[in-house]
């Protein structure tokens, strides 16, 4: 959908390095290797940050070469980001399902149809990003090898890929009420100004969290006709707060880079202060989509996934290390489960609630919301 933004995903796509007759150079440490068959090599160095060599194959190179640069170019193999950008939605959908004792095919179409667009718009996102970051993004041992960056595709050849995205993450928007259309529309101006903030600001990661949570609000009023803003907005700031934890541990990453080229980050605003900082946020988050819930009148369930998502961010933040850019890989990946268990936690109220549902359905919930 037009609403939503990008996200990186936790390792950048890693690719095939060329052999050239008789030996391979590659270019971090100079290294000549031997020519042999079909061999992957990927190195990488930093100042400060400890690294690991990865095998650089992934499914995209199954496919034929002149389509990979485009699949990359929208993270399809790293499938962490369009699960950050769904998961908001699935809350949101759920919980006003819950709320309207709506019956099971509502919030199936709308998790299917927001899915579908969360895939799509993640992956116009990513264009849109790479295109603004294309000369910054060959300065970043992470990011060098992204199609843009890289030269596997002219920035027109990118622009001309964005247009059937958006095109088709339109489609997806129209399939919504008009209220929820307009909602959507609304939230483009951050999705195109969110890769400028990293040149402005320490806080793009905030930015980020406004546009990748966009969907706790659409999916409230998909479903309902409009935002019930006590319950959506205490959700959709629990979202940033969520936002601004991963994407943190996602940034301490290329804080080294980031540091040469000028790109800002909260990464380099939290310093060694980070873990603290972190854990506020954390705290932060749980505590608006508890209150969410609360608003939204929902059980044990709900509260028990919220919990396990609480517990999860507990174990994320002891356990990362952010001066080791593949425990900080790790941690940002294992972030998503935090969006997974809030999930859990509002589907098992809804089933709960279908199952003690007689014919006629209640209006409980209802008036409680709209008290």
């Amino acid at each position: 959908m037009a609403l939503w933004a990008y996200h990186g995903g936790s390792i950048s796509p890693l690719r095939a390095v060329s052999l050239r007759s008789k030996c391979n150079l590659v270019p971090t440490h100079r290294i000549c290797v031997p020519t042999a068959p079909a061999v992957n090599y990927n190195t990488r160095s930093s100042t400060h940050l400890t690294t690991t060599s990865i095998t650089p194959t992934t499914w995209v190179d199954r496919f034929p070469p002149k389509i990979q640069p485009y699949l990359y170019l929208t993270r399809i193999d790293k499938p962490i980001g369009t699960l950050l950008l769904f998961y908001p939605c699935t809350w949101s959908i759920t919980m006003a399902s819950f709320a309207l004792n709506a019956p099971p095919s509502v919030p199936l179409k709308y998790i299917v149809l927001f899915g579908t667009g969360a895939l799509i718009m993640r992956g116009a996102g990513c264009t849109i990003n790479d295109l603004w970051d294309r000369n910054l993004d060959n300065a970043v041992e992470r990011t060098k090898t992204r199609p843009l960056a890289r030269g596997d595709i002219a920035p027109r050849q990118a622009i001309a890929f964005l247009a059937p995205q958006l095109t088709a993450g339109l489609a997806v928007l129209t399939q919504l009420n008009w209220y929820s259309i307009l909602l959507g529309a609304s939230s483009l101006s951050l999705v195109i100004t969110y890769p400028l903030m990293k040149r402005i600001t320490y806080w793009p990661q905030a930015v980020l969290g406004l546009a990748f949570n966009w969907g706790a609000l659409l999916g409230w009023s998909a479903v309902s006709g409009a935002v019930h803003w006590p319950v959506a907005g205490a959700l959709y700031a629990g979202g940033v707060f969520w936002t601004l934890v991963y994407d943190s541990i996602y940034a301490h990453q290329d804080k080294v880079d980031d540091v040469r080229v000028g790109i800002r980050s909260t990464a380099l605003l939290f310093g060694e202060h980070t873990r603290s900082i972190l854990t506020a946020f954390s705290a932060s988050s749980i505590s608006c989509i508890a209150l969410a819930g609360y608003l939204n009148a929902h059980g044990a369930p709900f509260f028990i996934g919220t919990g396990l998502a609480a517990a999860q961010l507990a174990r994320v933040i002891h356990r990362t290390d952010f001066d080791d850019r593949a425990s900080c890989g790790r941690g940002f990946i294992s972030c998503g489960f935090v969006g997974f268990w809030i999930w859990m936690g509002a589907l098992g109220d809804y089933i709960w609630l279908q199952l003690r549902t007689d014919e006629e359905p209640s209006t409980g919930s209802i008036s409680k919301i709209n008290s």
